[in-house]
């Protein structure tokens, strides 16, 4: 997630269009492409040596098997990786709070609030601190945030509830 709570007004934006909150939440991936590459190297070699063991043990057959669990961890890397592209894109103006959310495959839905009208909900487990937000407005709730983990939804809730507050006072920024 990143955010950018400073977002200035342009020369020709209006107190009311200035940004009180902007972020942009990605799903997290925890082995860098480099990483996946050392990984797939090394399960590569591990796979042809322990295939070369069993072809000259005369069991060739399961050498073929030992190509096809790298494919299989290759393809599911690659579908990963894919799905990582979705993003999500939240903003809080005095007049609007919006959210535009964009899939892996860059179809795009958005939607905007009033944040006068719009609150943040939570569930929260005991143990495990924030599950889910929701973003509450007349009576709709539209899930948000689901990419991040319970400490980072905490940041975010927190943030986000402040820029609602001050988008309800009434923008102060020049």
């Amino acid at each position: 997630m990143t955010s950018d709570d400073n977002s200035g007004s342009g020369p020709g934006d209006t107190a009311a269009d200035a940004k009180i909150f902007s972020a942009v939440i990605t799903p997290h991936r925890s082995l860098s492409p480099t990483g996946f590459l050392i990984f797939m190297i090394c399960l590569g070699g591990l796979s042809f040596l322990s295939g070369m063991a069993f072809v000259l043990m005369g069991a060739w057959p399961v050498c073929g098997f030992f190509g096809l669990d790298v494919l299989l961890v290759y393809v599911a890397f690659r579908a990963s990786y894919r799905s990582g592209r979705a993003y999500e894109e939240v903003s809080v103006t005095a007049s609007e709070l919006t959210v535009r959310r964009v899939n892996h495959r860059g179809r795009m839905r958005e939607f905007t609030l009033n944040p006068l009208w719009a609150r943040l909900d939570r569930v929260t487990h005991e143990e495990f601190g924030i599950e889910r937000l929701f973003l509450v407005s007349h009576g709709r709730e539209f899930p948000i945030a689901g990419f991040l983990g319970p400490d980072e939804k905490a940041s975010f809730a927190r943030a986000l509830t402040n820029a609602l507050g001050e988008a309800r006072r009434g923008s102060t920024r020049n």
